[in-house]
Formats: C-alpha cells, sequence, structure tokens
C-alpha cells in the first residue's frame, strides 16, 4: 500500500466503488446526467445556472483526448456521478489539473464525490501532474469538503473559492493500483450491461 500523508491517498472509509473512465461514446450519458441535475445544482457544478443548451454545449466540447472524464453507473447503466478532470492549455500550469464533480440527489450520501476525487488523486500523480486544484463557489460547502478532507488549502475570496492539493510522486503501488480498478470496474460495467439486457429481453 502507498504510505503518503496525503488523506486523499490513504482514506479507506468508503468501501470500493467501481469508477469508470467515460469516452466520446459516453457523450450522451454525460449529458444526460447533466440534464438531470437542477438548477441549484447546475448553479453549484458550473458556477451559473447553466441551461440546457449550455450543459449540452459543455458535453459536446469534452476533450477526452486531453482531459480525463470518470464515472460511476447504476445497476441500469444510468451515470449516476462523474468527474471531469482537466488539464490546462496554459504550459506554466502544465503539471496541475482541476477538478470537477457532480452527483445525482438519489446518490448522494454515498461518499461518491470522495472516492472521484480520489480516483482523480492516483490517475493525476500517475501521469505526473504535481497540484490537483478545485474552483467552487464559496457555497458549495460538499465540494469544499472533499478538498479539505484531502489535505487541500483552500483560499476564499468572497463569493468564490480556490482549493490546491500538493501531489506526491507516482509509485509501484498508484500504477499497480489504478490498474485493478480499471479492469474492475469494465468487468463490473460488463456484468450490469449483461444484466439489463436480459431484463429488457424477459420484459
Amino acid at each position: 500500500m502507498d504510505k503518503t500523508n496525503n488523506p486523499s491517498v490513504t482514506r479507506s472509509s468508503f468501501p470500493l466503488v467501481p469508477i469508470r473512465s467515460l469516452g466520446p461514446r459516453h457523450r450522451d450519458r454525460i449529458a444526460a446526467h447533466l440534464l438531470a441535475l437542477d438548477e441549484s445544482d447546475r448553479y453549484l457544478r458550473f458556477g451559473y445556472a447553466a441551461s440546457d443548451e449550455q450543459v449540452n454545449r459543455y458535453a459536446d466540447g469534452l476533450n477526452f483526448e486531453r482531459d480525463d472524464i470518470y464515472g460511476i453507473f447504476n445497476r441500469k447503466l444510468a451515470l449516476i456521478a462523474m468527474a471531469h478532470l482537466a488539464v490546462s492549455d496554459d504550459p506554466v500550469q502544465a503539471k496541475a489539473a482541476e477538478f470537477g464533480v457532480s452527483v445525482l440527489k438519489a446518490a448522494r450520501g454515498r461518499g461518491y464525490g470522495a472516492r472521484l476525487f480520489d480516483r482523480a488523486v492516483m490517475h493525476a500523480r500517475n501521469e505526473g501532474r504535481d497540484t490537483m486544484f478545485i474552483h467552487a463557489l464559496s457555497e458549495n460547502t460538499a465540494m469544499l469538503k472533499i478538498a479539505r478532507n484531502a489535505g487541500a488549502t483552500v483560499e476564499r475570496s468572497g463569493s468564490e473559492s480556490d482549493a490546491y492539493l500538493k501531489l506526491p510522486e507516482a509509485t509501484l503501488a498508484t500504477r499497480l493500483t489504478e490498474m485493478v480498478e480499471d479492469q474492475m470496474a469494465e468487468l463490473d460495467y460488463g456484468f450490469k450491461q449483461q444484466a439489463k439486457h436480459i431484463q429488457e429481453l424477459l420484459s
């Protein structure tokens, strides 16, 4: 196990949750997830009350070659939680990654946001990033709590807050763990696909 002082690396208070890496073929599911957020949740996620058109534009503009998107699916293969790990185009910020997350109301209280953050941290480390960055509205207490619990430094400036988490270098343990978790998530997704297909046939 990777022994560091980073709480986001060693935290084990939540059970293992299959977290799948998302690609272009999941774009419609991503859009459906975000469109299911109500006005208040969209305001916290995007920093403004995004309209359906703006949400669809965001989903259509996701760059899967540059950024990493992660999701948690329920048994019906609905995307109930997702995270966006974005890499800056600014060469000065080349080793930093920005994290954003959204969880549907019905799936809250299960630690999904924190699990997605942990997953993003591990990938960022393995990709050579040294800083995780979160920009959020100061009233987004859930997001800022995730950052603080992970050991991030939070700086508030009026209605907005920035959180910075310095990341340790990758280890053999983090690389192997990411490989295993990717494989488990793929298997879980495949099982859910089969179960859904059988259920549709029976109905």
